[in-house]
């Protein structure tokens, strides 16, 4: 989430003026709240299956490609960055590291509190807490060597692949879509069994969480030591390299779990079945890199039109409109709303996240035109900082 400031850039804004934030991170901010939306949607349905065979399984080929554990490293990345971002600016203000770093922890542990309330008063999964978490762990970190914090990514990313791997290979060995295992669908339970449910489950998610997004953070560290999104355009042949590699990397290693969950590749054998399921989220972790990449280089040749201003305007309220999509799509599933989770399949459910996120994106612009921040984004600097001119200070 957008929990940093940004160091100042000269990019221009819609009326040619200086904008004083770097826009590509925001832009990045908001395509991953698409991914986002794309990842839970579906998990709010009891049936994937529904609706037409032929348009479920295409979904499914699109997902298992660029979204399943592609959302998660990208918004890792980003929120690596983004430690980065703030540290930087805290030191350019004149703060010690100390300081600095008891800000970083701090607003962790607002992070981490928001995510749980974000698990009692709506939905089970949260990501809040478990990047919140993460800061708290890995501030000490943004003072070691590049090769500490690339050795550490590297080493964490085993254990992380092996477990999400596990979770992907067992479902498809029994010919049970992925998304049907991590369902949060009602089902037909009361309020109290899902409250109760989603407490008591909430440390071991959040300690699952934890790992798999460790790897994504501490590389999104490395490339905030460089400013490869704050000046894309000085590190433009490297971000063309990096996003042809990852992106080929991701999607070589995806195709094949693809074309097992969607029934393209029937009766792979058991060797190829495991392959497959352990090679997509290990380069799902270059997939998630390889969008933040492309878009940094979409902010250096994308005119600023309407579309864009209103993309990097959802990207600076993140955390809102992350905490917006759960109401919208509690609305649209869950029996206190339209109760639509017996009624739709994996491409309708993908179309309910398509159109959150367009909602999302025309309320954030009109908050820009506002002059409105993000309630969450306002919360979290009265929570997390202690001055007045702290919480009034640029964003």
């Amino acid at each position: 989430m957008n929990t940093s400031t940004p160091a100042p850039t000269r990019a221009p804004g819609p009326s040619g003026a200086p904008t004083g934030r770097a826009p590509a991170p925001d832009l990045a901010r908001g395509v991953m709240l698409l991914a986002i939306a794309f990842a839970h949607a579906p998990l709010f349905v009891t049936d994937v299956g529904r609706g037409p065979g032929l348009a479920n399984e295409i979904t499914s080929f699109f997902h298992m490609v660029f979204v399943n554990n592609h959302a998660r490293p990208l918004f890792a990345f980003l929120f690596g960055y983004s430690l980065v971002q703030l540290l930087n600016r805290r030191l350019a203000r004149g703060d010690e590291w100390v300081s600095a770093r008891k800000l970083l922890r701090r607003r962790g542990w607002w992070l981490v509190a928001i995510g749980f309330a974000h698990v009692v008063l709506l939905i089970p999964i949260d990501i809040l807490a478990t990047y919140g978490l993460a800061a708290v762990l890995l501030v000490g970190l943004l003072r070691r060597s590049d090769r500490a914090l690339l050795w550490t990514a590297g080493l964490v990313m085993v254990p992380a692949t092996i477990m999400v791997g596990g979770a992907m290979g067992f479902p498809l060995s029994q010919g049970i879509p992925t998304f049907a295992k991590g369902s949060i669908a009602t089902d037909g339970a009361g309020f109290g069994e899902l409250l109760s449910g989603r407490v008591t489950s909430w440390p071991v998610t959040l300690a699952v969480g934890l790992l798999m997004v460790v790897p994504g953070v501490l590389i999104g560290m490395w490339a905030g030591r460089r400013g490869y999104l704050d000046e894309p355009e000085r590190h433009r042949s490297f971000l063309v390299r990096a996003a042809v590699i990852t992106t080929a990397l991701s999607v070589a290693g995806s195709v094949p779990a693809a074309l097992i969950q969607a029934g393209w590749w029937t009766h792979p054998s058991g060797a190829a079945l495991w392959t497959a399921s352990f090679a997509q989220p290990l380069t799902g972790y270059a997939g998630g890199i390889g969008m933040a990449t492309i878009v940094a280089l979409v902010a250096i040749r994308a005119v600023r039109g309407r579309f864009r201003t209103a993309v990097e305007a959802l990207g600076q309220r993140s955390m809102s409109f992350y905490l917006f999509q759960s109401v919208a799509f509690l609305l649209v599933f869950s029996p206190y709303g339209l109760w639509l989770e017996d009624d739709l399949g994996l491409a309708a459910a993908t179309g309910v996240g398509a159109a959150t996120w367009l909602v999302s994106l025309l309320i954030a612009e009109f908050m820009r035109r506002a002059g409105h921040r993000g309630p969450a984004e306002i919360l979290l600097r009265r929570l997390a900082y202690r001055t007045r001119q702290d919480v009034s200070g640029p964003r």
